[in-house]
């Protein structure tokens, strides 16, 4: 998995609850001083940029590390965390016994972690690196705060993206599964002689409710266009990018145009998704900076 990729899914995928099984327990850095974390506090981006390549240096932005290499904290917050996420269902708590076996096999990891750390096994495998750069893409967007639009700006939004919201319209048909053109052919002479065989009926597809813009891709461009030419209840020879087919278009469903005052609080919240994404890909890209890119032959 790209990092890009994980950044596209992280807002809607990441949780609370997942930032602090990930972040709580690491402590790999040296503290940063009181003065230098008030003011990073005050500046909230600008520590990415102190920060530079030290991609482990994210987990003590979230939790200072202890001065003993050898010494775990297991936290408060990390022990309701473990409450938090036993039951998702919240149905009950974890008994004692259950809340120590989990801190037995966080302790247990952790200490597999750092000896695993301090005999470079991290060094150029993908998966532990691809965690280490959520936990720092996650404390990214933890730090990200986007005020919410305002009225207008949010109307200004939606004009340029209403297609989103629109209702598209829609088609039913039914065809046939994809064959050479000779084929296709025998096979309408049969349906619309009533004669074809059970087999081929037993293939035939109902495709219900299909919105039209998803029909290209589906079946390519030519299907699309001549599907929508096709007269009701007629079957007919169409071909797609598989093949050809038998077609019968049974419904046409008008769309209809979204209606701001409808969905005013979906828009603000994919709004507010988007806006955060671009603030965080910034930050990226000034910690990029930071950097020279070399591209092998």
């Amino acid at each position: 998995m790209s990092n890009a990729a994980t950044f596209e899914s992280a807002s809607a995928s990441a949780s609370p609850q997942d930032g602090h099984r990930e972040l709580h327990g690491r402590s790999d850095a040296p503290p940063p001083s009181p003065g230098v974390l008030r003011g990073l506090l005050r500046e909230p981006l600008l520590h990415f940029l102190v920060l530079g390549g030290l991609i482990f240096a994210a987990d003590a932005i979230m939790h200072p590390p202890a001065k003993d290499e050898k010494v775990i904290t297991v936290t408060k917050a990390l022990r309701q965390s473990f409450i938090d996420t036993f039951d998702e269902d919240k149905q009950r708590v974890p008994s004692e016994a259950e809340l120590q076996k989990m801190t037995e096999a966080w302790v247990a990891s952790e200490i597999l972690y750092r000896e695993g750390k301090l005999l470079g096994v991290d060094r150029g495998d993908e998966m532990i690196r691809d965690r280490v750069a959520f936990k720092l893409q996650y404390l990214i967007f933890d730090q990200v705060r986007v005020p919410q639009p305002t009225d207008e700006q949010l109307q200004a939004w939606f004009a340029q993206n209403h297609e989103r919201f629109d209702e598209p319209e829609r088609v039913s048909f039914f065809m046939t599964p994809p064959s050479d053109e000779a084929t296709a052919r025998r096979n309408l002479d049969d349906i619309q002689a009533q004669r074809e065989s059970e087999e081929l009926r037993d293939q035939t597809r109902a495709i219900l409710d299909r919105p039209v813009p998803s029909l290209a891709d589906g079946f390519g461009q030519s299907f699309r266009d001549n599907l929508l030419k096709m007269p009701l209840q007629e079957w007919a020879l169409l071909q797609s990018k598989d093949g050809w087919h038998v077609v019968r278009l049974d419904a046409r469903k008008p769309g209809a145009p979204a209606k701001f005052d409808d969905i005013r609080a979906e828009a603000a919240k994919i709004w507010h998704t988007e806006a955060t994404r671009k603030q965080a890909w910034e930050a990226v890209s000034r910690l990029k900076a930071n950097y020279t890119i070399r591209y092998e032959p």
